[in-house]
């Protein structure tokens, strides 16, 4: 007996494994909002057991204003995270895969909202990362950039570059099949 695995279960284990990652970077974004509002509006004590356990009430006592613009680029990148990952589901739930034509014009505007994400990740990420820097250079105790999801800003710019020069490489596919489509 053979097992065949086509293009259309690997696409549907992707697509299983996209909701997964999803609903973790969606509950991971929801509680950076929600700590950062509760902290400011409610309990300045909320900064001592921020998401998961990282202590910024350091930073809190230091400036109130650093703390905000700390936590929103926290909550910016895992918002950014999450949507990366919902254009992804959407993508493979709606099949706009067409594997018969695998250039078309809704596969380069996928590609390149997905560069652009990930760019923008990278972007936060380093900007999170240098700042929380700064502030350890300030003497504020800070946690690791891996404990805030600010780590691996390079990692999202290299693959915001990767997937720009992948979505060039469809559109001109789009180009070349359209003019054979006009040729025939």
């Amino acid at each position: 007996m053979e097992i065949k695995i086509t293009t259309r279960h690997i696409l549907f284990g992707l697509l299983i494994l996209a909701w997964i990652i999803f609903i973790g970077v969606s509950i991971e974004a929801g509680g950076f909002i929600t700590n950062t509002i509760y902290t400011m509006a409610f309990n300045p004590q909320g900064a001592s057991n921020f998401w998961q356990g990282n202590d910024l009430s350091p930073l809190y006592n230091f400036d109130r204003g650093f703390f905000l613009v700390q936590t929103f680029i926290m909550c910016l990148v895992a918002l950014m995270r999450a949507i990366l990952f919902y254009l992804i589901i959407k993508m493979l739930q709606e099949n706009k895969l067409n594997m018969a034509q695998p250039f078309n014009r809704d596969l380069v505007r996928f590609i390149l909202s997905m560069a652009y994400l990930a760019f923008g990740i990278g972007m936060f990420s380093s900007w999170g990362a240098k700042y929380v820097a700064w502030f350890t250079k300030q003497g504020v105790k800070m946690p690791d950039i891996e404990h805030l999801r600010l780590a691996g800003g390079d990692v999202w710019l290299f693959m915001g570059v990767i997937l720009i020069v992948i979505a060039q490489i469809f559109k001109r596919g789009v180009e070349i099949q359209t003019e054979n489509d006009l040729t025939v």
